[in-house]
């Protein structure tokens, strides 16, 4: 498909614009609670990538992490609710820069130790904040090439543990799967800024050609690709690399 071959990064979602309608905006992030549990695979990220540090700390002080764009905050909803379920102690701060977002997010999924911020990576960089896990949904496809360096070295910045950008991976297949199975979620702007995202998102071998050394790219169903930075890792191997 012609139309997938190469990233569309500068193609438009209608929600990103000013003067989008607000009525048809808080449907869309109310919608993607439906797509973000339905598609967004954050059970599996959770299970295998969060639930393990927060089981590590169990004895210790509260496991923290960062949603860095959080849009309608149903994602770190979600993972508030999992940890509560399992018994084990999670505390969020969920932030986005677009204020509609922010108000959304706080007024929709109150739940115990999670925060909702209108802010910028940035602002908490300067902040000197540091969490356990940093983590994006959705958040790669949006920026410039000029852009994700930056970005990436922010939540890198603002990490001490994990870094989990979970994203779409661009292909035939997603495309013509989100065509099919969204016609249903009408009076928003989720399916043709849905179909958008796609065609500015990146395959896995464009995204690891992009990310900085140290970061790994995996690909997670369904047409997901995960950008990694282990900085605990990292950090063992640095201090046996100077013990040696």
């Amino acid at each position: 498909m012609d139309l997938l071959r190469e990233r569309a990064a500068d193609a438009v979602e209608e929600m990103d614009g000013p003067g989008c309608d607000p009525k048809r905006l808080e449907r869309t992030y109310a919608q993607f609670a439906l797509v973000n549990r339905a598609i967004a695979g954050w059970r599996g990220i959770y299970v295998r990538q969060i639930r393990p540090r927060l089981l590590e700390s169990i004895a210790g002080p509260a496991t923290t992490l960062l949603d860095i764009g959080c849009g309608g905050g149903d994602v770190p909803a979600l993972l508030s609710r999992w940890a509560v379920r399992d018994g084990l102690r999670l505390e969020i701060t969920a932030i986005d820069p677009d204020p509609r977002a922010s108000r959304f997010a706080a007024g929709r999924n109150a739940g115990p130790g999670l925060v909702f911020r209108q802010a910028e990576s940035s602002e908490l960089v300067n902040e000197g904040r540091s969490y356990d896990v940093v983590m994006s949904n959705h958040v790669l496809h949006h920026l410039s090439a000029d852009g994700l360096p930056g970005f990436l070295a922010e939540s890198a910045a603002l990490c001490r543990g994990r870094v989990i950008h979970n994203d779409i991976r661009r292909s035939p297949a997603a495309y013509a799967f989100f065509y099919a199975v969204s016609w249903p979620l009408t009076g928003s702007y989720i399916r043709p800024d849905g179909l958008t995202s796609i065609r500015r998102s990146y395959t896995a071998a464009e995204l690891r050609a992009a990310a900085p050394s140290g970061w790994s790219v995996s690909r997670h169903w369904p047409f997901r690709n995960l950008l990694i930075l282990d900085k605990a890792a990292h950090q063992s191997a640095d201090k046996g690399s100077a013990g040696a």
